[in-house]
């Protein structure tokens, strides 16, 4: 009986460690994909961090890690570049780059595709409590954290201060990362700082611990004439208690996304898309503002999905 014991001890020690060795080998063959997401600080990197465990956990051999970029406007860049395989932007941008116009004019069109919809990223304007900057026209020869030289704040900025008839020209900017920037306004080293990241955002919670702030307002002409100058952003409201200012938030917002290359293989962007949006339990419970995503919105999106994506969708109706 000892003999036999024996035998079935090794038996299930060989097994167990042929599953290790296998599950080592998967691993080790399995294709690594980087995201590009944006500057620590803001919520494209933590973000990108928990679309990366998604799919390093879920989608059949595919590993995925998340690689700091200047944001929201260089990302297409990358993913057109082949330096990243996947990249998290906003509609607006994506369109652009297709046609090749704005920041993307030297680059020329591009042939980027969706794989899904994300959480808006809203414009945050922001000032100390108590600052004399009560407008956007105020901020006409002051000192602006502006974020990165390559994020999407700074297209969205200068459609903002033109809605005030200012330009970029009217302020001293200072090209930071949201946290430095953030941190620079609290030190009172820049009269304002702006962000354009889902909400709440770090950078700007690690501000408010220490100084009060509040939110540059926007006029109701203002408002109403950037909704319908440009269709692709949205009113956001955010509540008071996101930030401890004294009054919610009313600010512009667009719908962030996921992008590939037109090029990448139909059944990997069906995996990244399945793990992702086939697990948003899970990628609620590691990321706040996945709490925000609705897989419909990925429908609604002005850059065409990947065939792998819309398949995904398509099955899950």
């Amino acid at each position: 009986m000892f003999a036999n014991a024996g035998y079935l001890l090794r038996s299930l020690t060989a097994i167990g460690l042929g599953s290790i060795i296998s599950l080592a080998a998967l691993v080790a063959n399995a294709e690594e994909l980087r995201i590009g997401t944006a500057s620590q600080g803001g919520a494209f990197y933590p973000m990108g961090q928990s679309i990366s465990t998604l799919v390093s956990k879920h989608a059949d051999g595919l590993t995925m890690v998340p690689i700091v970029t200047g944001g929201s406007v260089e990302n297409p860049r990358l993913v057109n570049n082949g330096e990243v395989d996947i990249a998290i932007t906003n509609n607006n941008l994506s369109v652009l780059a297709n046609k090749g116009v704005g920041p993307y004019k030297s680059a020329g069109a591009m042939d980027l595709r969706a794989i899904g919809s994300l959480h808006y990223s809203i414009l945050h304007m922001m000032v100390l409590d108590g600052s004399d900057i009560e407008s956007i026209a105020d901020l006409k020869g002051k000192r602006v954290a502006v974020g990165p030289a390559g994020g999407g704040t700074i297209p969205f900025l200068t459609q903002v201060l033109g809605l005030a008839g200012l330009t970029i020209e009217d302020i001293t900017p200072s090209f930071l990362s949201y946290g430095d920037g953030f941190s620079q306004l609290a030190d009172g080293n820049v009269d304002a700082a702006f962000a354009l990241s889902g909400y709440p955002a770090g950078a700007v919670m690690q501000a408010q611990a220490n100084k009060k702030l509040k939110f540059i307002p926007f006029t109701q002409k203002q408002l109403e004439t950037a909704l319908e100058k440009y269709p692709n952003y949205n009113e956001v409201r955010v509540p008071a208690d996101t930030y401890g200012t004294d009054a919610e938030g009313v600010v512009l917002g667009v719908n962030n996304m996921l992008i590939v290359d037109a090029d990448m293989d139909d059944t990997m962007a069906y995996e990244i898309t399945k793990a992702i949006y086939g697990n948003l339990d899970e990628f609620r419970a590691e990321n706040a503002l996945a709490n925000q995503i609705d897989p419909e919105r990925s429908m609604l999106l002005k850059t065409p999905l990947h065939p792998g994506s819309q398949r995904y969708f398509e099955e899950t109706k």
